[in-house]
């Protein structure tokens, strides 16, 4: 689903991205982390089509996003960790604008917003103007608007900020219903590696631009000796330097 081949990245002298190598299956909920400043945020910009790589390929549903943009975005959604939505709109209204942006059958639009609307926990205030939702309600808004078109692919950056135990919890049971029973592919980053250890079949870590794990949660504890620790203590390890496995016992994700 996604194909991420020798993705470079650069500002300048500045390497954002290095040599970045991911493929992702159909299905799977992937977590990409790594500290601030890592690289994840430009990967998925990329990803998104958002910003342009330096360098290498990337591929959505087999659509290179720099050669056939628009198709391969209509296939994706993508959730920033600052959601922006039009604020004088009410959700229903702001729900039928993101479906007409897609080209869905009126009808069509109408019943999902309203299903999605209902899954978010927004069916109550779907007349309410946007101005007056907390952050964690924008939040699902934006959610359920980015599902209204059916992707294939979800770019998710840092979905649990804002949100209350309840509204996370019913981000990850929609998160693994979508992907394990519709064929969703998810790539989630987030700073929360309990979320990402409970949510992600599978992981990559980077760090400084450069992909230095992936793999399984169990996978990665294997590797760095870690069994039976929290993600949080493999998290550590594998973004010192000088415990970082080297490239060529890198997964070549099988993702």
């Amino acid at each position: 689903m996604l194909n991420i081949e020798g993705v470079t990245k650069k500002y300048g002298d500045f390497v954002a991205v290095n040599h970045l190598n991911m493929t992702i299956k159909p299905g799977t909920i992937f977590g990409f982390l790594g500290p601030n400043g890592a690289g994840k945020t430009t990967t998925m910009k990329m990803v998104c089509g958002l910003i342009r790589p330096t360098s290498g390929t990337i591929r959505v549903d087999g659509l290179n996003i720099v050669e056939r943009p628009l198709e391969a975005k209509g296939k994706l959604g993508y959730v920033p960790d600052r959601p922006h939505v039009y604020e004088r709109l009410t959700a229903k209204e702001y729900m039928y604008f993101i479906a007409g942006l897609y080209n869905l059958e009126r009808s069509d639009g109408i019943q999902r917003s309203a299903e999605l609307l209902a899954l978010f926990g927004l069916g109550h205030v779907e007349h309410h103007l946007v101005e007056s939702f907390s952050h964690g309600m924008k939040q699902r808004l934006v959610m359920a608007s980015v599902l209204l078109h059916r992707p294939k692919l979800m770019v998710v950056d840092e979905p649990m900020v804002g949100l209350d135990p309840q509204g996370a919890r019913l981000l990850k049971d929609t998160l693994r219903k979508e992907a394990h029973e519709n064929g969703l592919t998810v790539l989630l980053s987030t700073h929360t590696l309990d979320v990402a250890d409970e949510v992600c079949d599978r992981v990559a870590v980077i760090n400084r631009g450069t992909l230095v794990a992936q793999g399984t949660p169990t996978e990665l504890r294997q590797q760095t000796g870690t069994e039976g620790k929290r993600l949080e203590e493999v998290f550590l390890m594998l973004t010192q330097e000088k415990s970082a496995p080297s490239a060529h016992h890198q997964d070549e994700a099988s993702s």
